[in-house]
């Protein structure tokens, strides 16, 4: 038997009852049996500051490095922000991207996202621009663009079940994925 998939998912809000959070948390539901998902919150990572850099990563930062090292690939719950992803997304992935041991570079990476009319698709096309920078390599398909006022209800639970049936494609795609490159035994 192959060994298990180890993801990190982290989402780009830092709102407690924010939809891409639950995003994630149904993510982990829904991983097939072969995958642990962990899930890494962003909000204590300051703001990135060179200053601060110099004198060494703060804490926040450096667990955020070593949790990404460790996983065998990405799962970002990508809000969508003035048509672009959220500056507490960005600002923790320049944080991550500091220096030569960059964590990201040959990571796998799952993308999916809860907003508005298209789904967070615009954010999700900035954030596969800096994954290309950082040498990752995001899973192209199944795209997982939901709409949060007709797939949630207000308080952050599932009513489109066929969410759940997206996710569970996204999290198996990313398990073949992640396994091609890395090369196991088909």
């Amino acid at each position: 038997m192959a060994a298990p998939v180890r993801v990190l998912g982290f989402a780009g809000s830092l709102r407690k009852a924010s939809f891409n959070r639950a995003l994630l948390r149904l993510a982990v539901e829904a991983a097939p049996g072969d995958m642990e998902i962990g899930i890494f919150d962003i909000a204590p990572i300051p703001l990135y500051n060179g200053d601060v850099e110099a004198a060494g990563f703060p804490e926040p930062v450096q667990a955020f490095r070593e949790r990404i090292r460790a996983a065998d690939a990405l799962l970002i719950a990508c809000p969508e922000y003035n048509y672009s992803m959220p500056g507490v997304l960005k600002n923790a992935i320049d944080w991550a991207s500091r220096g030569a041991d960059q964590p990201f570079a040959g990571k796998p990476l799952a993308i999916m996202g809860a907003g508005g009319g298209l789904g967070t698709g615009r954010s999700q096309y900035h954030l596969r621009q800096t994954c290309v920078y950082l040498d990752m390599h995001p899973l192209n398909k199944p795209e997982v663009l939901v709409r949060a006022a007709e797939s949630f209800n207000p308080d952050g639970s599932l009513k489109d079940e066929a969410v759940r049936g997206k996710l569970a494609a996204l999290l198996t795609a990313l398990a073949v994925w992640t396994r091609r490159l890395r090369g196991d035994a088909a």
